[in-house]
């Protein structure tokens, strides 16, 4: 037998992928160096079920999950995270094993609350100039053909004539390399009648450079691009930096999830051989890249005239954007390679813009509060507020901040992938269709629910605001008690296989994939430990300064799962503080918004930087009294009723 295998990879969507695998080598890992997107937020632990696989031709070695019914896996269905290979294979992926590249839900930004937001982002940059003025100017300049008689360069004769329009020495006059590499043709095409656009750039010394960033026939396009780097999702925006308006949007799946769901696990595959750059790859390449062509597309632009970019993201994720070594974040005393990483270049970046683009990044606060998190504090505007409000941001991981315009402090919890259906059985994201809500009868038991998709779609799943739902009713009708233990028989509850008693949301016959959609005790354990995470992050903080929920006047809400939160349930299961539900707000993707100013404003990124240092950042593992707090939140509401009693 070879000691090299041949793995073939066939992709619902038509697509085949074929790498070679070692004799015994695990087939998750083979399918990653291979490029094939397979979900697994587990990072392969084989707890989340979600890297499912069916075998066409050959066999794999390796023991049935609980995830794997008798009956799949007698019809060749297993877990890639489980199983080896032991001789060449093919397997086929469904579309539920890599759902989170190509069916991501695409923010809709053609809606109401998506223009308010954007509104929003505007209104974050007010007054937005660049330091000491516009920092891109478009020239015209007429230069004298060659000839025999004078036969200068090309690059020296535009040089002249800039020198000679803005009244610059000729030395401090640069060129881009793309620039140069297109001006023989452009110069040529334009009879010698050029735009040039032009970028200042202060020098050590105090004078100014002038950079050619590019030289055009006709008015040149000056783009911006604003980019939030969500660890489950990216999005990004196309501006036209003149006007400041939107030319396209949109989002995509980050393709890092198929080394696990949350930044802990992609740490550790990064500290591997090469795993940085395998890492940095599936971020900027497979991900950003992509979009940014399609924005292009849809603004009828070239990528190369993208020519600033902003971008927020968590410590984590910015220092995996870059491909920076970033393992040191996970481990005591917590340290990332930078805080602060103002300015890069697109090449730098790798990201297909114009490679002499300026590209700035949201400044971090603490190991895990990033730039994101600072970007999404100016854009909700509470360093601005007299009264105290609490920011929270509700994605694979939680980041809090809560103060007023005097004092900022903020904290980060260890949350978990539950709230973007990691870790569920019967758990997924924000796809087509994922249940978002749910309600139970008291009486029947029965659920009624509503599914991403078009009308009549199935359910495939629960995301976090369906979960919220789901586990709240089943608490107020008394299926379960405090501790998340069922207590109460039914139609729809019964004992699998494994020991594990389930409610059943829909059967085999009424989901889309075939199999039951259920919800098990130890979902419930994995779910309750993630909203107590939240809920005693937001008591450990307000405590630390001798404060009570009620003194919050406003709860901004903002990341993956916020705008679907019944706030009432998220109240009612001891997620949040009992507050009035007036006091929640939902406001959007903030990130974007703050990295939105960032691109128009160098004000705005002044101010963002000032938020960054001037906040305190908790370490709350090291903080007296959180875990006490955590047990604490983890019943149904908690074990002190009395803060959740109206």
């Amino acid at each position: 037998m070879s000691d090299r295998l041949m793995v073939k990879f066939r992709l619902e969507d038509g697509r085949e992928i074929v790498t070679a695998a070692a004799v015994g080598e695990n087939l998750l890992a083979a399918a990653r160096r291979g490029g094939v997107p397979i979900d697994a937020p587990c990072a392969g632990n084989g707890t989340c079920g979600k890297c499912r696989v069916r075998i066409a031709s050959g066999a794999l070695a390796g023991e049935r999950s609980k995830h794997i019914s008798e009956r799949e896996y007698a019809e060749g269905f297993r877990l890639a995270c489980q199983s080896e290979v032991t001789e060449d294979v093919t397997v086929e992926i469904p579309v539920s094993a890599f759902a989170y590249q190509n069916q991501i839900r695409v923010a809709d930004f053609s809606s109401a609350r998506a223009q308010e937001s954007f509104a929003a982002m505007k209104r974050a940059a007010t007054g937005a100039k660049y330091r000491g003025g516009e920092i891109f100017s478009d020239i015209a300049v007429v230069l004298e053909p060659p000839t025999l008689d004078d036969p200068m360069a090309d690059r020296e004769r535009l040089v002249r004539a800039v020198s000679g329009s803005i009244g610059a020495a000729e030395e401090h006059i640069l060129i881009s390399m793309p620039a140069l590499r297109k001006l023989p043709l452009v110069l040529r095409g334009g009879g010698f009648a050029v735009h040039v656009l032009l970028r200042k750039e202060a020098r050590w010394d105090g004078d100014d450079d002038y950079l050619i960033f590019d030289v055009t026939e006709d008015t040149p396009v000056q783009a911006g691009l604003a980019i939030d780097i969500g660890t489950t999702t990216v999005s990004a925006a196309l501006i036209d930096l003149k006007t400041k308006e939107f030319l396209a949007t949109g989002s995509a799946g980050n393709a890092q999830i198929r080394y696990g769901a949350d930044v802990i696990a992609r740490l550790i595959e990064s500290a591997k051989p090469k795993g940085a750059e395998r890492l940095r790859e599936a971020l900027a390449k497979e991900c950003i890249a992509p979009l940014v062509k399609t924005l292009c597309e849809t603004a009828g632009i070239a990528a190369e005239q993208i020519c600033r970019a902003a971008a927020a993201g968590n410590t984590t994720m910015l220092h995996l954007f870059l491909g920076v070594y970033g393992n040191f974040l996970r481990m005591e005393p917590y340290v990332p390679a930078f805080f602060d990483l103002p300015r890069i270049r697109g090449s730098e970046a790798d990201i297909g813009i114009h490679p002499d683009a300026e590209v700035l990044l949201a400044p971090c606060i603490g190991s895990y509060v990033g730039g994101d998190i600072t970007a999404g504090v100016f854009a909700a505007g509470i360093a601005r507020n007299e009264t105290f409000s609490l920011f929270i941001d509700l994605g694979t991981n939680g980041e809090l901040v809560f103060g007023n315009s005097d004092f900022l402090m903020a904290c980060a919890c260890s949350a978990g992938p539950a709230f973007e259906g990691g870790e569920i059985s019967c758990g997924m994201r924000a796809t087509d269709g994922a249940i978002t809500s749910c309600a139970i009868d008291a009486e029947t038991m029965e659920p009624s629910y509503t599914v991403i998709g078009e009308e009549g779609q199935k359910p495939a799943g629960l995301c976090g605001s369906g979960l919220i739902d789901l586990i709240g009713e089943l608490f107020r009708c008394g299926v379960v008690n405090a501790k998340g233990k069922f207590i109460r028989e039914g139609a729809r509850v019964d004992t699998d296989e494994w020991g594990l008693t389930r409610y059943t949301v829909a059967a085999p016959e009424e989901s889309l994939t075939g199999r039951s959609i259920c919800i098990n005790d130890a979902d419930i354990d994995n779910f309750i430990r993630a909203k107590a995470s939240i809920f005693s992050a937001i008591i450990t903080m307000l405590r630390s300064v001798d404060m009570d929920p009620d003194v919050v006047t406003d709860i901004y809400l903002a990341g993956g799962i916020g705008s679907g939160i019944n706030i009432e349930q998220a109240i009612g299961i001891g997620m949040l503080p009992n507050l009035d539900p007036s006091r929640f707000h939902y406001i959007g993707n903030t990130s974007l918004s703050g990295a939105y100013a960032m691109l128009v404003s160098d004000l705005a990124a002044e101010r963002i930087s000032e938020i960054a240092g001037g906040t305190t950042y908790i370490e709350l593992s090291a903080f007296p009294g959180y875990m006490d707090e955590f047990i604490a939140a983890c019943f149904l509401p908690h074990t002190d009723a009395s803060l959740f009693r109206r």
